[in-house]
């Protein structure tokens, strides 16, 4: 089993977070455990390597992903359902970096996603089959990193203000001003607030809840000895009541109860947790 980060390659990190290698084998016996999939700030680029993952969202039937899949925004949980011979590489892309290098406005894509081929065709299709035949994670990396390296060198969107300041929001320890962002930004709040949604697919405040959330998420599940209202306090809350009700908005859930839904995860079985 292997969940690993990895850095990328310096020419693509305007563009691109992190790789992320996820590979799982189960045994014939027994049930695969779903992955409940909580809101991150993330667009990523997902390459499906080996047996098709599905996706469910509240109230409708799961369905199978693309082979390639570039997902927006999400502020809502999702059912992952992993298959016994599972492998993917996701690409987390830095902020606005979606709408920089396919030209959608990132609202079109927020709580769904898109067939990769349809943006670039031929191209991902042959990297993604040479990825396919390939068992070594550093060879798999090198080959996603080729095809990325065509793609950035032809962004269909400048950078903009907006861009960096996306990445002050997801880099920050506490809340922020987003009508002082806005002034740095040279925008008025209701500029500033239509360009986070184009570049961004949701609001700026909405993207502060949702980088706030996330880190309370890993924080509990790299230690999980601490109580709630020592999280809250060091991921920018006011109080374990404002943490709660971010809980309930993204998830349905209490802390406590989205935290034990985690533990049932994949890579529980491996002893492993995302931190």
């Amino acid at each position: 089993m292997i969940l690993r980060d990895v850095i990328p390659s310096p020419a693509l990190r305007e563009y691109i977070r992190k790789h992320q290698i996820i590979r799982f084998r189960f045994g014939a016996g027994g049930a695969v455990p779903n992955k409940v999939y909580s809101p991150r700030p993330e667009h990523c680029l997902v390459f499906c390597l080996r047996e098709p993952q599905r996706i469910g969202y509240e109230g409708l039937m799961p369905q199978s992903l693309p082979k390639c899949t570039l997902t927006g925004q999400h502020t809502t949980v999702t059912t992952r359902y992993v298959a016994r011979d599972f492998w993917i590489l996701q690409i987390v892309l830095q902020p606005s970096a979606l709408y920089r290098l396919t030209g959608i406005p990132s609202y079109e894509l927020t709580n769904t996603y898109i067939d990769a081929e349809a943006i670039w065709g031929k191209d991902i299709r042959a990297a993604h089959e040479q990825m396919c035949n390939c068992e070594d994670i550093e060879e798999t990396i090198r080959i996603a990193e080729a095809f990325l390296e065509k793609v950035v060198r032809q962004p269909r969107r400048n950078v903009h203000s907006v861009d960096t300041i996306s990445a002050v929001i997801l880099n920050q320890h506490q809340p922020v001003s987003i009508d002082r962002l806005a002034h740095h930004a040279c925008l008025s709040p209701r500029q500033f607030h239509r360009k986070f949604m184009e570049r961004m697919g949701i609001g700026p405040k909405l993207f502060d809840k949702v980088v706030r959330f996330e880190k309370a998420f890993r924080m509990k599940n790299a230690y999980p000895h601490l109580d709630w209202l020592s999280i809250a306090l060091a991921c920018g809350y006011y109080d374990h009541q404002h943490l709660a009700k971010d809980y309930k908005d993204f998830t349905n859930l209490s802390p406590t109860h989205f935290y034990e839904t985690d533990t049932k995860a994949p890579e529980r079985r491996f002893g492993l947790s995302e931190t």
